[in-house]
């Protein structure tokens, strides 16, 4: 260990033991330092989240959660880690498309309840204890799926990062709707307006054909953003296997 308590070499928070063999009892627990975290990043986002405030959360000096985390990066893989633990798996129906599609709702779900979590996905932190039943039981949902096992970790690896980048598109959009001064509805029904005049010049055909339909105008309604993600995940799944 340095002088300030960090780690003078790499390590892994999962194989760090949370206490050691002899001594008291630890007052605090991994459990309840990233449960406090989380609660932190879900309610102010995650720039709140510091070591400082995560410690007086618990009712522990700054320096004594060192001694549970080593470092602020520990922190976010254990935060990543107990979210991951959202998930209810069920048993595979065979149909490993229906089933990676209802697990990319689930992820789908889990970015919107904590919406910092995109942020701190990184294949660093994909190997934690609940990460890592996520992966078994997606490659179990695989298993019908003709190909080699290295294809299907790039086939999970693709869906959750489609998922993240839907999903930050769509917090983006309710960031700035919060923003706006007036409602979402008054603003899609203005741009909705502008968009119509101009496909109504005949200039852009295709993408009239491909906005309306080829014959409904456009209205000021937002898309259907859930039925959007179903049909984006579903043209991804499709491209693989027979």
């Amino acid at each position: 260990m340095t002088a300030g308590g960090r780690p003078a070499e790499p390590e892994v928070i999962w194989a760090r033991p949370q206490r050691a063999g002899r001594g008291p009892r630890p007052a605090h627990s991994r459990e309840s330092i990233a449960a406090e975290a989380v609660r932190i990043a879900d309610e102010e986002g995650i720039e709140s989240v510091s070591m400082r405030r995560v410690a007086a959360g618990i009712g522990a000096g700054t320096m004594s959660l060192y001694n549970y985390v080593p470092r602020k990066e520990d922190l976010y893989e254990l935060m990543v880690d107990a979210v991951s633990g959202e998930y209810e798996f069920t048993a595979p129906t065979g149909d490993w498309r229906a089933d990676l599609l209802a697990l990319s709702r689930q992820t789908r779900a889990l970015m919107h309840r904590h919406p910092w979590l995109p942020r701190l996905l990184s294949p660093v932190h994909g190997f934690s204890p609940n990460a890592l039943r996520y992966l078994e039981h997606s490659l179990e949902c695989l298993a019908p799926l003709e190909a080699a096992d290295g294809e299907k970790l790039e086939l999970i690896a693709a869906v959750n990062g489609t998922v993240s980048a839907y999903v930050a598109g769509e917090l983006a959009l309710a960031e700035r709707a919060r923003a706006l001064p007036w409602s979402e509805a008054e603003e899609q029904g203005v741009r909705a307006a502008w968009i119509g005049s101009r496909l109504a010049t005949g200039q852009y055909p295709r993408l009239a054909a491909a906005l309306t339909g080829g014959a409904a105008p456009i209205t000021g309604a937002g898309p259907d953003l859930a039925a959007a993600f179903d049909r984006s995940m579903s043209r991804l799944l499709g491209a693989w296997g027979p």
